[in-house]
């Protein structure tokens, strides 16, 4: 494949199915590429939390040889400096310039998790973060979700569909669902751009009000009308996210779009798929996160996979 410089959206891939293809035979013989990281160190900075994403990473990372070191700027780190030309006599003491090409001296790659703000629309789409740490260092940058995107997960949710689900032209909806919080559209901005690489009948559901980014919809279907979108589902992809019309708004909070398994009947016995972490009895019943059509835990054991397929492209082109 050619050469890939950075890994921030789906879109620096060449190839996804191809890359899926890959992780596919990473998760066969996981330590057949285990020569390929020798003496590379690949170097993890959380500004947020993580579970599956810091443990799959550093599990995949290992499976290739790397090092790993991890760094969490919440409280590790001194507080960076994003804008230039600015008088830093305020709390940041770090500008972005120096701590980019600082840690691309001790690493030879860079993963990044830096969550939305959902209070500055515009300055989430910038994705801040990762692109002023892509321009300054001289080290491939790994999304390991952003503000927008979370990549990452959305190859090990591709991955998941090619070996669970045997259907030509599956039928796969996105379905909003209840929050207590405001959450970011990365996830679900990942998939739909997943979705645009799969043969399937794709359709996205929500209640009015919740509709995502024009731009990264596109044609693809939207329905307000959830019973109905889920008639003859073969996957069930549920997630929450935020008003981006009313950025960052949460509009409702009722029960009447979670997840149950009297809306699961009115499938084709579909699967059902979330990210994790997910609120139980609030985003998706018990019912239907112990049902055995439940692939969650598949999801995320294909994390490590996924990624593993990310970094050994990276590696294998220097």
């Amino acid at each position: 494949m050619p050469q890939m410089k950075n890994f921030i959206t789906l879109a620096d891939l060449h190839d996804v199915a191809k890359i899926i293809d890959l992780a596919k035979s990473c998760k066969n013989d996981p330590f057949a590429f285990e020569k390929l990281g020798h003496r590379k160190t690949l170097g993890l900075l959380f500004f947020n939390p993580s579970l599956r994403t810091r443990l799959s990473t550093q599990k995949a990372a290992k499976q290739l040889g790397l090092d790993v070191m991890v760094m969490n700027f919440s409280n590790e780190a001194w507080a960076i400096e994003y804008k230039n030309k600015t008088v830093m006599s305020g709390l940041r003491s770090e500008h972005v310039k120096e701590a980019a090409q600082v840690v691309s001296q001790y690493c030879d790659f860079v993963a990044i998790r830096a969550f939305a703000t959902l209070t500055d629309k515009v300055r989430d789409e910038e994705e801040q973060v990762l692109r002023e740490f892509a321009e300054y260092a001289s080290v491939p940058i790994v999304n390991m979700e952003s503000a927008t995107a979370h990549p990452l997960q959305a190859l090990a949710d591709g991955l998941t569909i090619q070996e669970q689900v045997q259907v030509k032209k599956p039928k796969i909806v996105l379905s909003w669902a209840p929050h207590p919080k405001a959450l970011p559209h990365a996830v679900a901005n990942s998939f739909i751009r997943l979705m645009d690489h799969t043969e399937a009948d794709f359709v996205i559901t929500h209640p009015e009000g919740y509709d995502l980014n024009p731009e990264i919809v596109g044609n693809n279907k939207v329905s307000y009308n959830q019973e109905e979108a889920l008639h003859g589902a073969d996957v069930v992809y549920v997630k929450n996210w935020c008003s981006y019309t009313n950025y960052g708004a949460i509009l409702r909070t009722d029960d009447q779009w979670m997840m149950t398994p009297e809306k699961m009947k009115r499938t084709n016995n579909a699967f059902f798929m979330h990210c994790l972490p997910i609120r139980r009895n609030v985003v998706a019943a018990d019912g239907v996160l112990d049902d055995d059509k439940s692939l969650v835990i598949e999801q995320a054991n294909n994390r490590t996979y996924a990624t593993q397929a990310v970094l050994h492209q990276l590696l294998s082109h220097g």
